[in-house]
């Protein structure tokens, strides 16, 4: 299958090694979308429940607070956008879940039937809403609450392509980061005109960096532009009260960190279980914005999405001064570098317990979606 993809909208499936690329059908298309991939050779979908989840979030976020997120307005006659009303239910869940997985019934098998051994599948949800039929629909929006009305404008579109995941933690295969720009506008839904929107930061990207870091101060480190960016950080031991285990190489003695939520981040499927695992294997996590001030503190790093799932970072680079980003390319910018000796003891153990939810928590193929 190597090169092909499958499309499907409007109830139509298409095949054809010409498909555009994920980021360009994100690129052509408002809406709300989701993304993960296959497992184990193509048997299983990685944290499906999880991502319908978040997916019926961010399209409830988005037609209640920017619907022109959602629809492609005609240029030449703009449409004034008003609010909707969705309130967060399971019903309004079972709506979009309903959607998804129909029109993934259908294009699915058939992407599986062409799937290469070896290689899994890269699966793309996007709801996006109809102009035409907002137009067509009264009492829709303007602070009403007909969570049928607004289901009733939405459609669902589907990219599906190969994907064949990195093995972790072998040497080289780490990631490469850069902080190159500021954080995201509207972070907590995940959105198709993302992708437009941080174009820009290219021009700073250094050769041989994998993936972009944001920062609203250039220090306190959000997230990257595809990825939640997680750093273990030695703690002050006088907060640790002298509490040291053997376990994960003094495990007390350091904390997982993250930025929170609330610092405008994306609320990533990963990011989540990576909190959840840190919990249940007791380690230490915190959910604040990694400091670059105290990057001498930093034991190792991390980032995660959910192609990746989790991956290590070998190197981390940040501008001399962040003002220096403003007006100048990669050429005219100092760097700092901070490196890390591959992946650490606790990454490790965060990935492994990753993994091991992977095989319960995700959806069997020889099932209906």
């Amino acid at each position: 299958m190597s090169g092909m993809r499958f499309l499907y909208s409007n109830g139509v499936v298409s095949c054809s090694p010409d498909a555009p690329p994920v980021t360009a059908f994100l690129e052509s298309l408002p809406g709300s979308y989701t993304t993960t991939r296959t497992h184990e050779n193509g048997t299983t979908l990685l944290f499906w429940e999880r991502h319908l989840k978040r997916l019926s979030n961010s399209t409830r976020i988005l037609l209640n607070s920017n619907p022109e997120l959602m629809f492609k307005a005609n240029k030449k006659i703009p449409l004034l956008f008003s609010p909707f009303s969705v309130t967060s239910s399971l019903k309004w869940e079972s709506r979009i879940r309903s959607l998804v997985s129909n029109s993934l019934n259908q294009v699915l098998p058939i992407a599986l039937k062409e799937r290469s051994n070896g290689e899994e599948l890269a699966v793309t949800a996007l709801v996006s809403g109809d102009i035409e039929k907002l137009k067509a629909m009264k009492n829709v929006g303007g602070g009403g609450d007909d969570d049928n009305g607004a289901f009733q404008v939405l459609d669902l579109h589907l990219h599906i392509g190969s994907y064949i995941p990195s093995v972790f933690g072998i040497e080289e295969s780490g990631a490469h980061l850069a902080l190159v720009g500021r954080g995201r506008d509207l972070a907590d839904a995940k959105y198709s005109d993302w992708v437009r929107l941080r174009k820009p930061l290219e021009k700073s990207r250094p050769p041989s960096v994998t993936e972009l870091l944001l920062s609203n101060d250039g220090d306190r480190i959000l997230e990257g532009c595809i990825t939640n960016f997680f750093v273990i950080c030695q703690r002050d031991k006088s907060e640790a009260e002298g509490k040291y285990l053997d376990d994960y190489n003094n495990v007390n003695s350091v904390e997982v960190q993250t930025a929170p939520i609330s610092d405008g981040v994306l609320p990533g499927v990963i990011r989540q279980l990576v909190i959840e695992v840190c919990h249940s294997k007791g380690i230490p996590v915190c959910e604040v914005a990694p400091s670059w001030e105290k990057h001498r503190l930093w034991e190792e790093a991390f980032v995660t999405n959910s192609l990746r799932v989790l991956q290590h970072v070998e190197t981390i680079k940040v501008p001399q001064p962040w003002e220096s980003l403003e007006s100048k390319s990669f050429e005219g910018i100092s760097w700092i570098e901070k490196k890390f000796q591959g992946p650490g003891i606790i990454t490790k153990v965060i990935q492994k317990g990753i993994m091991e939810r992977a095989s319960t928590e995700s959806h069997p193929l020889n099932e209906s979606i």
